[in-house]
């Protein structure tokens, strides 16, 4: 029998306001790739595997929202220990995909932990600074918190996987000013890391050291900035899909025909890239769809997190709000020119079986903050 008070208590408005994202989703990546797949094989398979993904992530909210996520405090430790030794596992015995080292093969299936990993350190962060409340007022008090996350973000960026590594650093700033962390003190953290990167960068770009970045790397970090540069190698990406992005007008050429996608023109139109197909075949009609679906989601998860009942709710809804926000950010920010192109998905819509679990699991846990605002007894 099902506990009224808990219905009552559900947050159905994010739920639906999520599967109406994944179904547009599942919609733009079927015209993304039919063409493609139609001239050898199925011309769903990446549609249905998408969808068999997210029918696993509804398996993986129903159950999370019977776990108590106070009962997180009790297994932080051994969350974090395993998140830790999966990121090792893969640093020596993974499988290499596009220059990175980041998947593991559980029998047909491959696997991605960076992406588990996200939500391993949102969790165990959010139990960490729960204890530490009132306790982050001196500069000194951040250097554990950056030691807490440093460890996990290293083995990510020797896969090298750079885009979560970055994701990472969102999180962690979205967490920590929540935590009661001094804006000051966040900003200087945010200079002495551009800093670090920007030494990185210059010993590579202008010295010609070899490490940490690979070349492929570097030109994605910098090409951005003026892409006809080098049109036909390093800068055909971000010019192919601000071609896509632009060419659609208001309402776009339609579902199935946009011909920067059609042609394969546009590189990626299912993972990095599908925000342009939006564009092209939709036009801005439908890219202010989409950003409405988000906004709601997006509010949604700070309501979730002003209502929690304890600082670990809100830590928790707060860390998932800025891992979702940072790759939003990024990931159209490439689609039209104006950040690097550095892998990170579009979220509950580029292909990808581990990403679209993962942010099914956040999204579980959003659920769970917001049914145990008050106490219920079940």
């Amino acid at each position: 029998m099902i506990d009224r008070r808990a219905v009552r208590n559900f947050d159905f408005t994010l739920l639906v306001t999520i599967i109406l994202i994944v179904f547009y989703g599942l919609i733009i990546l079927s015209s993304a790739t039919h063409i493609t797949m139609a001239r050898g094989g199925d011309a769903n398979i990446y549609v249905k595997k998408q969808a068999l993904s997210f029918i696993m992530g509804l398996v993986g909210i129903a159950i999370l929202i019977k776990i108590d996520y106070t009962r997180f405090t009790k297994y932080a430790k051994f969350i974090y220990i395993l998140n830790i030794l999966l990121l090792l596992y893969v640093k020596f015995f993974g499988e290499e995909h596009k220059g990175a080292q980041s998947w593991v093969s559980i029998g047909s299936f491959n696997l991605q932990p960076s992406e588990f990993a996200k939500i391993a350190m949102i969790i165990t962060f959010a139990v960490y600074l729960a204890g530490k409340e009132g306790k982050l007022n001196k500069f000194r008090d951040l250097i554990p918190t950056f030691l807490f996350f440093g460890l996990p973000m290293v083995l990510i960026i020797l896969q090298p996987d750079l885009g979560t590594a970055l994701v990472f650093i969102g999180i962690y700033f979205g967490m920590m000013f929540m935590a009661g962390a001094k804006p000051a003190h966040l900003i200087i953290l945010l200079l002495i890391g551009t800093l670090l990167v920007g030494g990185v960068l210059t010993a590579q770009l202008v010295y010609g050291f070899e490490k940490p970045l690979k070349q492929y790397q570097l030109d994605r970090l910098t090409i951005f900035v003026d892409p006809y540069k080098d049109p036909k190698d390093t800068g055909y990406h971000v010019i192919q899909s601000m071609v896509s992005l632009g060419s659609g007008g208001m309402w776009g050429k339609g579902l199935y025909q946009g011909t920067q996608t059609r042609l394969n023109f546009l590189p990626e139109q299912k993972n990095d890239f599908i925000f342009s197909v939006v564009g092209e075949e939709l036009g801005f009609a439908g890219v202010m769809l989409l950003m409405a679906l988000f906004y709601i989601f997006i509010v949604r998860g700070i309501w979730i997190a002003m209502k929690s009942k304890d600082m670990l709710g809100t830590l928790l809804a707060i860390g998932i709000v800025s891992m979702i926000v940072f790759h939003l950010l990024v990931n159209i920010g490439m689609a039209a020119g104006i950040m690097p192109i550095t892998g990170i998905p579009l979220p509950f819509f580029s292909y990808g079986g581990s990403s679209m679990l993962a942010n099914m699991l956040s999204v579980g846990i959003l659920l769970n903050v917001y049914l145990r605002r008050q106490v219920l007894t079940f």
